[in-house]
């Protein structure tokens, strides 16, 4: 996320740090650096310049320049002015009131709309609430399959209608909502190629029919500036109450992120880091602002874990590695409970200090080919490691499509990790401690 970003800062960070008094030269020298880099991460011109004009300001006064650590009080001041930028704290969704609460999804085509009304209702159904989603694409009828699609997937109903007329289908769609048991509907509306006219006048009329609390506008961060202006003009005829942003953990640059909230004057209420149904996180300003100068941000770490993780399972688990009879389909469970907190590449980005470490590697694709190992064994050879000689050890290999020097690491590597479990477990440590270490996401 944010890479070029990200790594440019840190160098203009470093140059600051190893300057052991500061001059009002080198907090110009250091800020023209910070506006250039900006610029180059396609943030706005004038978002830009504004807050280099506020950061140059606070960096040049008295106290900064002649206290004990001034390259990190600048570092402090570019910190909180980014966060300001951003909205300073968390934004939920309003959903209060008479059920059921509205949400209308707006955006241009190909910003990642219909996957995020299904990420969004199955986080809301996580949650306790009983969403429906509503097919009110009218123009690209792969939009509606696709949305059916992912209804299944979550087990969400999914209105749908063959009809023109999207008004209608969205007033039908609230009627029946009303009837039944759901409280919260999200409308995936058409999306354009561009901003036009008749598209501003249909989710107007939309928007007039429903009067929905939220209307969201999701921006693709990949298209930079083109995403800030067209959420510019959708706010100008909605009103729009928050913004998505997609894409994330694909873009380099990504500087529509800090520009858009300047820019509508509208918080920014979820950010989306990856493919699956599973990625995506309530935004808060201060932990990405954490995660875009290298310093992590443990605190959405941990609630991932604590959403991928089961107790119960935990508490078998920890049965288990006391009783050092923990095998391969414990392993395996394990695994598909880390998969389900997201890529690897968005965890390392939260742990604090990892983006110093250069020559670290995140290989997604083995996991991918640790699963096809541990798939082509049987249950047998899952719970006693111990019979895969080698003639299995060839068959797996196969039916994986695999090399036999792959399954050889693969149970070589758990050989050790059982071995450092046993040597943990010979600790003593309090249950407690033993429970909190068990459950650790790199475990």
């Amino acid at each position: 996320m944010l890479e070029q970003l990200r790594d440019n800062l840190q160098g203009i960070f470093k140059n600051l740090r190893g300057h052991g008094k500061i001059t009002e030269q080198n907090v110009s020298d250091a800020l023209r650096d910070v506006r250039r880099t900006l610029l180059e991460a396609d943030v706005n011109y004038t978002v830009a310049k504004s807050f280099i004009a506020r950061v140059k300001e606070k960096s040049l006064g008295e106290k900064v320049l002649m206290s004990i650590t001034p390259g990190q009080q600048v570092i402090k001041i570019i910190h909180n002015e980014m966060i300001s930028l951003l909205g300073e704290e968390h934004v939920p969704l309003q959903l209060d009131g008479l059920p059921p609460a509205l949400i209308m999804v707006v955006g241009l085509q190909g910003s990642g709309k219909t996957t995020f009304v299904a990420k969004l209702a199955k986080q809301l159904k996580a949650k306790g609430k009983r969403p429906m989603v509503v097919a009110a694409d009218i123009y690209r009828p792969a939009a509606i399959d696709q949305l059916e699609t992912l209804g299944k997937q979550i087990d969400i109903p999914v209105y749908r209608e063959d009809s023109k007329n999207v008004v209608k289908i969205c007033k039908h769609a609230l009627a029946q909502a009303r009837q039944s048991d759901v409280n919260v509907v999200i409308f995936d509306t058409a999306g354009r190629l561009h901003v036009d006219d008749t598209m501003m006048n249909e989710v107007t009329d939309i928007y007039r029919e429903l009067k929905p609390k939220e209307i969201l506008f999701v921006a693709d961060g990949m298209i930079g500036q083109d995403a800030v202006n067209a959420a510019k003009v959708f706010n100008e005829h909605l009103n729009i109450s928050g913004i998505v942003l997609t894409k994330l953990d694909g873009d380099t640059r990504g500087g529509a992120a800090l520009s858009i909230r300047s820019v509508t004057g509208k918080p920014i209420k979820y950010i989306s880091m990856g493919e699956t149904l599973d990625d995506l996180e309530l935004f808060y300003p201060d932990r990405f602002v954490n995660r875009i100068l290298g310093k992590g941000d443990v605190i959405s770490l941990v609630e991932k874990a604590q959403t991928a993780f089961d107790e119960k399972e935990a508490e078998q688990l920890e049965k288990k590695l006391r009783k050092n009879s923990f095998d391969l389909q414990d392993f395996q469970g394990q695994l598909k409970m880390l998969r389900k907190m997201g890529p690897l590449s968005s965890l390392t980005e939260m742990i604090p200090g990892a983006q110093k470490l250069k020559n670290m590697q995140v290989d997604e694709m083995q996991f991918v080919r640790t699963e096809a190992i541990l798939n082509s064994m049987t249950k047998q050879e899952k719970s006693k490691p111990g019979i895969i000689n080698a003639s299995r050890r060839k068959r797996i290999a196969k039916g994986a499509g695999m090399q036999v020097a792959d399954v050889n690491r693969l149970l070589n590597q758990f050989e050790q990790m059982k071995k450092m479990m046993k040597n943990v477990n010979k600790m003593k440590l309090p249950k407690q401690a033993l429970y909190k270490t068990n459950n650790m996401p790199w475990n």
